[in-house]
């Protein structure tokens, strides 16, 4: 039985198997984010993009990337591998690729996905990378679901 791991994937083997994808006729959808702690909206989210298309690609910031986003000192609050391991147990996606730099704007340049998508806090002009995809769509968000919000709860 295959790992749910091997879903990681490099950029270089992604590229690979965007090209096998097309040459099927497959439509690649990709999203991104932190996904520090997985909870509802996030797997809503994550299940809608899918539905989109026939190929879902996760762009998941590094560490440090997900640092700079100044969602708080200790964030993330899990390390890349437990998020990528998290992501690759979902049967909706496909492959989680890496990123480290603060947008995936450089990735999708190389990706070139079919369908970007984002949730409703942005946008689509907002968008980092939109002008590498062929559609972006806005996905509304889970209300009542955040991160930054349950990490607060937690600390009480």
């Amino acid at each position: 039985m295959e790992s749910s791991r091997d879903k990681i994937r490099t950029l270089k083997k992604i590229l690979t198997l965007r090209d096998l994808w097309r040459w099927e006729g497959k439509k690649v959808v990709f999203t991104n984010g932190v996904f520090d702690i997985l909870h509802a909206g996030h797997v809503e989210l994550l299940e809608r993009c899918r539905r989109l298309g026939d190929i879902l690609v996760v762009g998941l910031n590094s560490d440090s990337s997900a640092k700079r986003l100044g969602k708080g000192p200790e964030r993330p609050v899990n390390k890349w591998n437990d998020r990528a391991a998290v992501l690759c147990a979902l049967h909706c996606i496909d492959a989680v690729v890496e990123f480290g730099e603060d947008t995936p704007a450089e990735l999708l340049a190389t990706l070139r996905p079919d369908i970007l998508v984002k949730g409703g806090d942005y946008r689509k002009d907002q968008v980092a990378g939109r002008e590498s995809a062929g559609k972006v769509v806005i996905v509304p968000l889970k209300k009542g679901y955040s991160t930054t919000s349950l990490v607060r709860r937690l600390r009480g």
